[in-house]
């Protein structure tokens, strides 16, 4: 991990559940390291994006069930991101690459998620998928960015939302499921379209947020 003080560690109530605890010493018993694990996560996001664009084309119930494990790919994702953590710092695993590896495969895969589905409502005729997709990747690498800096400065790490991480991808996950089931409504996409549009949105003000916070901070002159 980049900083194993608390204040610079994603504050996350799963990590005190027994299957959370139990699974990162299975892990850590198996000798399996925390980058290993981080790489799990991308792997997981290719995966994802891969049923993304697939059921960009498909119809009916293959359609919805690609959506549905892109949605169990973004969860597999967040449980790889809790778990290389717990490795490394409660069980004293992480090694000297860890600061690259808790970092690059977040937003590797933040932009792998984010793009597939603007593809997948781009590929249901909806042009506005592809922008709305790399505008949302590119505002999660924004928001990773303004804590960096911040903490590059001194400070302590900031994960204020209302959309980081575990929010973009609640919201992503949320939007699968509607969208494995939007065809009942007469939709095809637009679902992705408005999910995409909220992350977009509360992306914009969690950056916007943190700026402030830290320009606050920079003012104050307290690190």
């Amino acid at each position: 991990m980049t900083d194993l003080t608390p204040e610079n560690r994603r504050p996350l109530k799963t990590r005190g559940a027994s299957w959370a605890q139990g699974l990162a010493s299975g892990l850590a018993r198996a000798g399996l390291s925390p980058d290993a694990i981080s790489a799990g996560s991308v792997m997981f996001a290719i995966l994802g994006c891969a049923l993304f664009v697939m059921a960009g084309s498909a119809v009916g119930l293959a359609r919805g069930g690609l959506l549905i494990g892109a949605g169990v790919c973004i969860q597999l994702r967040l449980v790889c991101n809790l778990l290389d953590g717990m490795v490394a710092v409660e069980h004293g695993k992480g090694g000297p690459a860890g600061p690259i590896w808790n970092e690059l495969p977040d937003r590797i895969a933040d932009a792998l998620f984010l793009v597939g589905a603007g593809y997948c409502a781009a590929a249901s005729g909806l042009a506005l998928g592809v922008p709305l997709g790399w505008a949302a990747a590119v505002l999660a690498v924004m928001t990773a960015y303004v804590r960096e800096l911040g903490r590059g400065l001194g400070f302590p790490a900031d994960f204020s939302g209302p959309m980081a991480k575990p929010h973009r991808m609640a919201a992503l996950t949320a939007t699968c499921a509607v969208a494995a089931f939007e065809p009942l409504w007469g939709w095809h996409g637009q679902a992705l379209i408005v999910g995409l549009a909220i992350i977009v949105l509360g992306t914009i003000w969690t950056a916007a947020r943190r700026t402030r916070t830290l320009a606050a901070r920079l003012a104050a002159g307290v690190v």
